[in-house]
């Protein structure tokens, strides 16, 4: 006997609660393949938002996470954090199927979302400029809303746009 699909279609509610949850994200669990065992790696990562609300985060090439972008730019990032007071498993979280890209400090787009980044996160102008930072990009691949018991969304791109 099939399991019946937990995900709803996305309607306005789950495309506007799962875009807050982007914009009001300081920080999102990244999940990328580690490229010495294949296997999986998470950490926390800074997040903000490029001037299209794109993820963004800053990475440095000393971190393990740094290492397996690049040897594999498939990620997810998990962004909402539980309430002071409840079960955690009722508060809303999103998870972003995603492809990293590394933005080359001399490209054409750097400057204007640096700039961006550090409107959001202006305590990164510490170590923006540190010669092992590279500002990272996020393409949503889809997503996994969970708003909460009984609430569960499948989205595609152009709902967190």
């Amino acid at each position: 006997m099939p399991r019946p699909d937990p995900f709803q279609p996305a309607d306005d509610a789950a495309r506007t609660k799962a875009r807050r949850l982007i914009v009001e994200a300081r920080f999102a669990a990244l999940a990328a393949l580690r490229p010495e065992t294949g296997g999986p790696t998470v950490t926390r990562v800074a997040l903000a938002t490029a001037l299209d609300g794109a993820p963004v985060t800053l990475i440095s090439a000393l971190a393990t996470h740094f290492a397996a972008l690049q040897s594999n730019p498939a990620c997810a990032l998990l962004v909402g954090e539980p309430g002071d007071k409840g079960d955690p498993l009722t508060h809303p979280r999103l998870t972003l199927h995603c492809t990293a890209r590394f933005l080359d400090p001399s490209g054409p787009e750097h400057a204007a979302l640096r700039t961006h980044y550090l409107e959001q996160r202006p305590k990164a102008a510490l170590y923006i400029d540190f010669g092992d930072f590279r500002l990272v990009r996020f393409t949503v691949q889809d997503g996994l809303l969970n708003g909460g018991f009984g609430k569960a969304y499948r989205l595609a791109p152009d709902d967190l746009a």
